[in-house]
């Protein structure tokens, strides 16, 4: 009965460390970013990629010259408590903003430094500025990361663009249980949502129309295999427990018996 009981838990533990095993790894190819990249392989940059203004943007507008004075209609103050702090504008749904002086300004599709050309534009045609300055920045500007990432949420950008690699990167990077292969981009575009997958694991990544990101990107990492079959495999291992103790309890019970 001793050797048949010693039988019945080497059986117990090879099952369910197999079950353990099978369910929790990952190979290299799964997890490795740019497999296809060789040793001192060089790429030239051409990629001129430039977040454009989009519906409901909202932007800051500040305008300066040598003479203070004469820019201040054109920097509005929202006054809040004993702070001012200048006033936003957002791109309505025409994709217009409403500006001092200017009146209604088309933005929409514009990149940043191509709206900066044009309030120049405007205020040299209209004799209302000399040499002005204008800084423009988009106060919206954030993308979400979501999935098996170590530190999902929405994550805001200071600069004009981000790549896929700095957003995931801000998020913590990937888990052992995210899908490197098929990372999706939702973008959204006045009202139009583009679905776009992305590979890491190949080095043309780099090549992707959603490699740099825009305002309001939602990045979704799936889960892989090993977390799906790690999932279902923790029931299968406790199911298991349960059924061979039963049968070794039996056998037990019958060799009792007789």
């Amino acid at each position: 009965m001793n050797i048949f009981l010693t039988r019945c838990k080497l059986l117990l533990f090879c099952i369910v460390s197999s079950l353990i095993l099978n369910s929790c790894g990952s190979s290299k190819k799964d997890v490795v970013y740019f497999q296809n990249a060789k040793s001192f392989e060089t790429i030239v940059d051409t990629e001129t990629f430039k977040a454009k203004l989009k519906i409901g943007d909202i932007v800051s507008i500040y305008v300066s010259t040598l003479d203070p004075t004469v820019t201040q209609p054109y920097n509005l103050i929202r006054t809040t408590g004993a702070q001012g702090e200048l006033v936003d504008y957002l791109i309505d749904i025409d994709g217009n903003i409403d500006y001092p002086v200017l009146g209604k300004i088309k933005l929409l599709g514009l990149t940043v430094e191509e709206a900066k050309a044009l309030f120049k534009k405007k205020f040299a045609e209209g004799q209302l500025l000399k040499d002005p300055v204008v800084i423009l920045r988009v106060l919206n500007f954030r993308v979400t990361v979501a999935g098996e990432v170590r530190n999902p949420g929405v994550y805001p950008v200071s600069g004009e663009r981000v790549s896929i690699l700095e957003a995931l990167g801000r998020a913590g990077d990937l888990t052992i249980k995210g899908r490197r292969d098929n990372i999706l981009v939702v973008r959204d575009f006045n009202g139009t949502k583009t679905y776009t997958r992305i590979d890491l694991t190949n080095k043309e990544v780099f090549n992707s129309p959603v490699y740099y990101l825009t305002q309001n990107d939602y990045v979704y990492v799936e889960p892989n295999k090993s977390a799906i079959s790690g999932a279902s495999g923790d029931a299968r291992v406790g199911t298991i427990i349960t059924i061979t103790s039963f049968l070794i309890t039996t056998a037990l019970l019958l060799i009792t018996r007789n």
